[in-house]
């Protein structure tokens, strides 16, 4: 979602300085990137760490590779982190003055809820700077099916494409 976001946002808001102290769009996506990469060098030390970025002079075609390669090794630590028994991966190091987590769902929903925090931080501050995303690139970001398809994923395991209404009884249903 952050490479559609990046690939569509209007150059002219990659820098623009927003209101107040609040950081640019650039820096925002610096930050996520660069964030990611403290947690795999804490957690996961064995994984390859990605550089960091410098937000003062990152290009969005530099972020959009730089957060690619964070994603993979997140995905990596995870996947070696929620993959049972045996894993590298033992504990969750959010920065290195909080303390650790043990690995599992809680892992993720924190990795996420950064991830997703900052996004709404994007979008807003492209509609406030004037450079609001098309409607259909801002509500994309909500067509899981259609991403995962564009990833090459099937999409959830176990769900058909098109969900079946379920009976109600009495009435009659529409297939």
């Amino acid at each position: 979602m952050n490479q559609v976001l990046i690939e569509h946002l209007d150059p002219a808001a990659w820098r623009a300085k927003p209101p107040g102290k609040a950081r640019s769009i650039a820096a925002i996506f610096t930050h996520v990137h660069n964030v990611r990469t403290k947690w795999v060098r804490l957690t996961a030390p064995h994984l390859k760490v990605p550089a960091q970025l410098n937000r003062a002079n990152c290009t969005p075609q530099q972020a959009r590779a730089a957060l690619a390669e964070s994603a993979a090794r997140c995905a990596e630590m995870l996947a070696e982190a929620l993959g049972g028994p045996g894993s590298r991966v033992e504990t969750f190091w959010r920065d290195g003055w909080a303390r650790p987590w043990p690995v599992g769902p809680e892992m993720l929903c924190y990795m996420l809820t950064h991830e997703a925090h900052h996004r709404g931080q994007v979008c807003m501050l492209a509609r406030q700077l004037g450079f609001p995303f098309p409607t259909d690139v801002a509500s994309g970001i909500w067509n899981w099916e259609k991403l995962w398809k564009e990833c090459g994923a099937s999409g959830v395991a176990g769900l058909s494409a098109a969900p079946r209404a379920r009976p109600i009884e009495g009435k009659a249903t529409v297939p």
